[in-house]
């Protein structure tokens, strides 16, 4: 049977309050289990899911270490601005965000199975949440893989370029004199090799390309030697959280350009700003006016009607992130009617792990 052919069978009804212990028979009879997750031979009790947020922030940390010449770097290179000062600084160079599924034990559901069911092949997660009736669960999306900063080249000593002259230098200055002198003398030599006008010319491409690199790695070892150095880190940090209601400007986390991510309340780091707005596309429940309330509930499963929320997370001025999805706290619960599970026909159903709505319902005639 194709699914047309049983929406006529589905049973809406109201949201009734959630309960820690709501046992939702498929049969006629209700009765109380003590609180349980997972599926057994004679029932299951399950949780929907909520959805929640999961903030990946990437961190570059520099860190510059003046030269030893440090002092010199404007007298003999023309470097100016040159750092005489060890410094660290911060910066966010990503922010991404995935969402996953959390049991919300606000809804909490207990079924009980019975001869007359067809609803007794449940999957559920690890942790309690229903995954399929009826069905086999997809393999969950894998979160994204931690990062990995790529590997540093190594750190070329520059002292293994110094000649004897320069290390016998009797005073530092002369010192940073001569080690200029050198490095115009390098590149001198590059430029008269890329000319094709130095006295050795190399005999293929290949050796002028070695030549080249050999005297570029000097000319960077010992320019450092004033310059100075510039290393730059980059790490990650995962943040985690789950809003049950709207909320405006709420701080995210903060960033100090001095020590780096600090905690929400560290007034010494900027704070970015979390945003998260209920774009009301599924209607409250409505108790309908002088209609009696049952005295148990109707058999049937349990699902989400999930809401639609966006995210945006802000810096001063600046939208870093917006994202607009379904989550399963925004919106309903609803009942998929105990007649779809008789033994008639069997219905398969796959729900969503992150928000608990329902992605696919299939229905088949027994053979």
């Amino acid at each position: 049977m194709k699914i047309s052919n049983i929406i006529c069978v589905l049973n809406w009804v109201k949201v009734l309050p959630f309960c820690f212990f709501a046992f939702l028979p498929l049969s006629a009879q209700t009765a109380l289990t003590k609180y349980q997750p997972g599926v057994t031979p004679e029932g299951a009790v399950y949780y929907l899911p909520k959805t929640a947020m999961r903030f990946v922030v990437k961190v570059e940390q520099t860190t510059y270490t003046p030269g030893e010449y440090a002092a010199y770097a404007e007298r003999y290179l023309a470097l100016h601005d040159t750092g005489l000062e060890p410094a660290v600084s911060y910066r966010v160079i990503g922010l991404s965000m995935t969402t996953v599924g959390e049991p919300d034990t606000a809804k909490c559901y207990s079924v009980k199975f019975n001869a007359k069911s067809a609803a007794s092949n449940m999957q559920l997660t690890e942790d309690g949440v229903l995954l399929t009736i009826n069905a086999q669960a997809t393999t969950p999306a894998a979160l994204p893989a931690p990062f990995v900063p790529a590997r540093k080249p190594a750190v070329v000593n520059p002292r293994q370029f110094l000649s004897e002259e320069i290390l016998s230098a009797g005073s530092t200055a002369k010192r940073a004199e001569l080690i200029a002198q050198d490095i115009f003398t390098i590149r001198e030599s590059k430029n008269q090799l890329t000319r094709g006008e130095a006295d050795y010319m190399p005999q293929d491409g290949e050796q002028l390309r070695i030549m080249l690199a050999r005297l570029d790695q000097q000319d960077e070892a010992l320019t450092k030697l004033f310059a100075g150095t510039t290393i730059s880190d980059t790490s990650e940090f995962v943040i985690s959280l789950c809003p049950m209601a709207e909320v405006k400007q709420q701080v995210l986390f903060r960033l100090s350009q001095k020590t780096g991510l600090v905690d929400a309340d560290d007034l010494s780091g900027e704070p970015f700003y979390l945003t998260v707005e209920d774009l009301h596309t599924v209607a409250p429940p409505v108790e309908e006016e002088g209609k009696k309330r049952k005295k148990a509930p109707e058999s049937g499963i349990y699902v989400n009607v999930p809401g639609r929320i966006r995210v945006t997370v802000t810096q001063s001025l600046r939208t870093l992130l917006t994202s607009e999805f379904a989550a399963g706290q925004f919106g309903n619960v609803e009942l998929l009617s105990g007649e779809l599970f008789n033994k008639r026909y069997t219905t398969h159903v796959w729900l969503n792990p992150v928000n608990g709505s329902v992605e696919k319902l299939e229905a088949e005639q027994p053979k």
